[in-house]
């Protein structure tokens, strides 16, 4: 019988397959062609640090469900990998609240989000999967996840060796340091410039409130599905429940019901 551990791994490895010819796929890659029968679209930000388990388990568990139903349709999805991080003044090198290893993810994760600004799919599918391993207490392995999504590594790591990554990182401290009102915590979510603070666990709400095209997703019809997505506690059960909302995702997408 498998091991919990292993389990995870098997599930995780299935998905992560699966999921590269949804991600990866362009026709949700944020484009100005993206807004086709869904014009207004809302402003959704994400702040948040790679290690916080926290942040973690809101990337997996709760925002992917965009992605699972027709919710990316009309959102506008920022992702600012920065939160607690801060500018030591003596030495003049960032500092992040869960050691240096989170200020290389921190970093790693700006370059995909700069370096793949076109393509939203590809780069949150990345940061998916590195947001996974950190679950399981496996981020070390994060360049496993560019082999997971049949990702070439090398622009990502010209990005961060050659200094780019520190600049993507600090205009991210300069976001994140002028938030109106500051940010209190992470994850911190921002809708439309209005801040949604503790309640970020019901972001659809928010978004499908702030929404006013006229047509409406499923993702906003009652009841909102796969906003319930996160409230098993194994992550092998919510991996699980993911992939079948994918597929289900991807059937619709086939038949035409949502652009």
């Amino acid at each position: 019988m498998l091991s919990n551990m292993a389990f995870c791994k098997l599930i995780f490895t299935g998905t992560v397959t699966w999921l590269f010819f949804l991600f990866i796929s362009p026709s949700h890659a944020a484009s100005s062609g993206s807004n086709i029968g869904y014009p207004e679209k809302v402003n959704l930000s994400l702040y948040y640090e790679t290690l916080n388990p926290n942040c973690s388990n809101f990337i997996v568990q709760k925002l992917t469900t965009v992605f699972a139903n027709d919710l990316i349709s009309i959102i506008n999805l920022r992702l600012v990998p920065w939160g607690n991080a801060f500018i030591d003044n003596s030495s003049k090198k960032i500092v992040c609240k869960h050691g240096p290893e989170e200020c290389m993810l921190n970093t790693v994760e700006a370059c995909a989000i700069n370096v793949w600004n076109d393509n939203l799919n590809k780069y949150y599918g990345f940061i998916y999967c590195i947001e996974f391993l950190a679950i399981e207490g496996r981020h070390k392995d994060w360049s496993t996840c560019f082999e997971n999504f049949g990702l070439t590594p090398k622009p990502i790591l010209d990005c961060y060796n050659g200094g780019n990554g520190t600049e993507f990182s600090l205009q991210y401290a300069n976001e994140t340091a002028h938030l109106i009102p500051p940010g209190a915590f992470v994850p911190w979510l921002v809708v439309n410039n209005q801040p949604i603070r503790e309640d970020y666990g019901n972001f659809t709400s928010y978004v499908c409130n702030a929404y006013k095209g006229s047509v409406v997703p499923n993702a906003c019809k009652n009841p909102l599905p796969g906003t319930n997505l996160a409230k098993e506690a194994s992550p092998a059960k919510t991996m699980s429940r993911f992939k079948h909302a994918l597929q289900e995702h991807q059937i619709r997408k086939l038949k035409g019901q949502f652009v």
